[in-house]
């Protein structure tokens, strides 16, 4: 497996960079990187279950970038480290040849394996479209859901608590849109995958999946609320 990629050019590097901290922010765990054919992508967590009897949703982030080709992986690393190698390389190649042929190189960091949310792929075709969400309805919903789960939580509370609180919030579905779950919402803002462009919804099986220029949010819906 390469222990390294190199981006397509000094605007990725900084794309990657934004996307990664605003993960962060969110879930400060780690972040699974796919590179094949050309394209790196990045999967971040924004919700998912924790046991068997939370009935989160599971919410996933991803940015794809350009790569370059021959490089292939499936890895998963902490988010903190693979950033500390982000600003290396951004270092790197402030430092060489005032060059725009030059491409950033990032090395990997080592990769964890006790990531729950990471075992699970979401299907790369099969997708059929349905009709569109509005961003103004998402922008609508991830910041009531904010409030609403800033006044839920006091200052000092257990982890279990704090999680209840969100599924509750995040996991219940968008007037309207019954198989899009809130927490979607606050993945497409907090991500800044929510801009000008219209939001594109798709479904395979149990996953949906809103699209914009910025990003895609992938929602794996429970087994018991498949049925519509």
């Amino acid at each position: 497996m390469s222990r390294s990629f190199v981006l397509a050019d000094g605007p990725s590097l900084s794309d990657l960079q934004t996307y990664l901290t605003r993960a962060a922010r969110i879930e400060e765990g780690s972040v699974r990187l796919i590179a094949g054919s050309g394209v790196l992508a990045a999967y971040s967590a924004v919700l998912y279950p924790v046991g068997l009897l939370d009935e989160s949703p599971t919410v996933l982030g991803l940015r794809t970038l350009a790569i370059e080709p021959g490089e292939t992986f499936d890895a998963v690393v902490p988010v903190r480290s693979l950033l500390q190698r982000l600003a290396r390389a951004e270092h790197d190649l402030a430092a060489g040849p005032a060059d725009e042929a030059v491409r950033p190189t990032v090395q990997l960091p080592l990769e964890v394996h006790t990531v729950t949310w990471a075992a699970i792929s979401p299907p790369r075709g099969g997708w059929r479209e349905l009709p569109g969400v509005d961003v103004s309805l998402l922008e609508r919903v991830a910041r009531a859901g904010i409030e609403e789960v800033a006044r839920a939580i006091p200052e000092a509370v257990g982890e279990q608590l704090v999680r209840k609180a969100r599924s509750e919030v995040w996991g219940r579905p968008i007037d309207g849109f019954e198989h899009i779950p809130a927490g979607a919402a606050f993945a497409a803002l907090s991500l800044g995958f929510l801009g000008e462009d219209d939001v594109r919804v798709y479904e395979t099986g149990p996953w949906t999946r809103l699209t914009t220029r910025r990003g895609h949010v992938l929602v794996r819906r429970r087994a018991w609320t498949l049925a519509r």
